[in-house]
């Protein structure tokens, strides 16, 4: 299978200012590990939209996949209240 690029919007950034440090380098090791398994167990496809959500601890976070240009991208992160 071959290797999905991941790409990150600029929003995303802002989304994690307000995440713990800890919880940071949690989330972000997730976002590397879907280059390899964009649909990793545990994963969920929102109905209303045509992306996947998948969780790291208390936060959540979401994407789109692009299967034709093997990119996916990180639209938003959040505690589960909020997503």
């Amino acid at each position: 299978m071959a290797s999905f690029e991941v790409v990150v919007r600029k929003s995303v950034a802002k989304d994690l200012r307000r995440v713990p440090d800890r919880a940071v380098r949690r989330i972000l090791e997730r976002i590397a590990s879907l280059a390899e398994d964009p649909r990793p167990p545990g994963s969920e496809r929102l109905s209303a939209q045509e992306r996947y959500r998948v969780r790291q601890g208390v936060y959540r976070i979401l994407y789109e996949i692009q299967d034709e240009q093997l990119i996916v991208t990180v639209v938003k992160i959040g505690h589960r209240r909020e997503v």
